[in-house]
């Protein structure tokens, strides 16, 4: 584990949260079978869990920026400083009773990721990274630190993709991109969280995963979390530009390189050039 006084900071800010959530959680069941449904009162966790996040890390940095996903942009006084928060990631897992969800709470600085603490209140999984300082599991009966799969061959990888849905649009765009992991590889997952999906990639869990459409929230604390596990994250192309065009491919260096070739194949299909 990650001791310093930074991550005491983050940690203590996303468990705190992450009581609320998990009490929360414990209630939507029971809202399943209401007239009004669980939606207003899911929207209702999901603005507190950000209000006590920002309350506490106000305390702890004063000045520090903040970009979160329900309230938006809040410029501080340190411009060097910036946390990004996605209070509840895996919003409609949370909503139906599926206990795959994240409060995801990264750290930038200069313009760089250099920390962030994935955190499931459900499942009591924190994964942590600190730019130098490698990648952790905690909440868990005992430690451990993170590593990315070891599986050199795409065939023999389980993948997860971010696959869109009713009034998200992107299906036509996916959907030839599902197809070719679907023949290249030995199984494709959903878990309709990206912070999870990066985490467990960080974890060897999943072997890569691939989403497009995302926001910086999405994908913050995650990019730092798998790059100390030893992987790689871009878009498509390689490049190094997840935090602003959304696409994410990310696994060990082996798989990444794999899966960027295999993407290039797509375009070029469907640019009509032959790839032999």
């Amino acid at each position: 584990m990650i001791r310093s006084a930074l991550m005491h900071v983050m940690t203590q800010a996303v468990t705190k949260a992450g009581r609320g959530l998990a009490r929360d959680f414990g209630e939507v069941e029971n809202l399943q079978v209401s007239q009004k449904g669980p939606g207003d009162f899911v929207s209702q966790a999901d603005l507190k869990a950000e209000q006590t996040l920002r309350r506490d890390l106000e305390k702890a940095r004063p000045g520090y920026s903040f970009l979160m996903e329900e309230s938006g942009s809040h410029e501080g006084t340190d411009p060097d400083h910036r946390w990004i928060v996605d209070p509840l990631d895996g919003t409609t897992n949370f909503l139906h009773g599926i206990p795959l969800f994240a409060i995801s709470l990264g750290l930038e600085r200069a313009g760089e990721m250099v920390a962030g603490v994935i955190f499931n209140p459900a499942s009591g999984e924190m994964f942590v990274a600190e730019q130098g300082k490698g990648a952790f599991l905690t909440g868990t009966q005992r430690d451990r630190r993170l590593r990315v799969s070891g599986r050199r061959r795409l065939d023999e990888c389980v993948l997860t993709m971010g696959i869109p849905h009713k009034g998200r649009g992107g299906i036509d765009e996916a959907l030839p991109k599902l197809h070719a992991l679907m023949q290249a590889c030995v199984g494709v997952r959903r878990t309709g969280a990206a912070a999870i999906d990066l985490a467990w990639v960080a974890a060897g869990r999943f072997d890569g995963f691939y989403e497009r459409g995302l926001s910086p929230w999405d994908i913050a604390a995650g990019l730092v979390i798998v790059r100390e596990a030893g992987g790689f994250v871009s878009d498509t192309h390689g490049r190094d530009t997840s935090m602003r065009s959304g696409e994410v491919v990310a696994a060990n260096p082996e798989i990444h390189d794999g899966l960027i070739k295999t993407f290039k194949s797509v375009r070029e299909t469907e640019g009509g050039v032959k790839t032999g």
